[in-house]
């Protein structure tokens, strides 16, 4: 049993220093089976090593919210500008094409809704996964939740069981609740237990110290984009994340809800992929919008 009495907090994060022994593109990855890394190469662009998720499972907890209404009108514009959609099986067989040939990170848990006390969640069936050729499942875990912290752990550690078995990588998402700090010694410490217990990547909020939570976790980080933010700010959110070492942003409401969704998804590809401060960002932004 660790000793509370004597927990230190990391301070040494080898921040000037890269990550040794990696043949493989991806932090942490070059030790998988062909499969995983076949299926993060789908989400994860080669040349830049980062990747622009569009997230859309909202639905499953807040239903037909803003920007969410019309799956097709809203969402189905934006696929071909996203590097991998992520979704629930539901709205992914009802309302996207397969012609589309898009990479999926399934939302691969369910629960409870806004209604009731969020994180009460179980796993889906892998075998669903693999009908729907994943390439990835998301799995929500509640660190720090007294109720559902051993519980979302669990479904963590099943899901990861039945991705090295089938060959899908697993992406731990790190859940705030209200009683939760959004800091860096809380992020590093819920990231570091996504990978600790399997995942292969993890989805987690930026804050101030950001380059510590990603030094400090083994695999890739990609952030959560969180409420909506003005299309600056957003694309601010983007630029320091990527600049403190984040390999992605995983971007729902800061997206389908901006004031021209493509424009805006197109702006997010600029920073993370090809290098735009957020000013050429959102310039880029206001001469693609309308």
């Amino acid at each position: 049993m660790a000793d509370l009495d004597d927990l230190r907090e990391g301070n040494n994060f080898g921040l000037d220093t890269e990550v040794k022994n990696q043949s493989f593109y991806l932090k942490g990855c070059d030790n998988l089976d062909w499969g995983l890394k076949d299926r993060l190469s789908r989400i994860f662009n080669k040349k830049s090593g980062r990747t622009v998720m569009l997230a859309f499972d909202h639905g499953f907890i807040m239903g037909p919210t803003s920007g969410l209404e019309r799956i097709d009108l809203n969402i189905l514009p934006l696929a071909e500008h996203a590097d991998c959609l992520m979704a629930t099986r539901g709205i992914i067989r009802a309302s996207v094409p397969p012609t589309y040939n898009k990479p999926i990170c399934l939302r691969s848990d369910a629960g409870t809704t806004i209604l009731t006390e969020l994180n009460d969640n179980v796993v889906i069936d892998v075998a669903d996964a693999v009908k729907i050729n994943a390439s990835a499942m998301a799995v929500m875990l509640a660190i720090g939740d007294k109720q559902m912290e051993a519980k979302t752990i669990a479904n963590l550690t099943h899901a990861v069981n039945q991705g090295q078995k089938y060959g899908i990588p697993v992406m731990g998402v790190t859940a705030v609740g209200k009683d939760m700090a959004r800091d860096a010694r809380y992020f590093s410490l819920a990231s570091r237990v996504c990978a600790e217990n399997g995942a292969n990547v993890v989805k987690t909020y930026y804050c101030e110290g950001f380059s510590n939570v990603v030094a400090s976790c083994p695999v890739p980080i990609v952030i959560a984009g969180g409420k909506k933010l003005p299309e600056l700010d957003a694309l601010e959110l983007c630029y320091k994340a990527i600049n403190d070492g984040a390999s992605g942003v995983d971007m729902g409401r800061n997206v389908f809800q901006s004031e021209d969704p493509i424009a805006m998804i197109q702006a997010v590809k600029g920073v993370v992929h090809d290098g735009l401060s957020p000013a050429q960002g959102f310039e880029l932004f206001n001469d693609l919008k309308g």
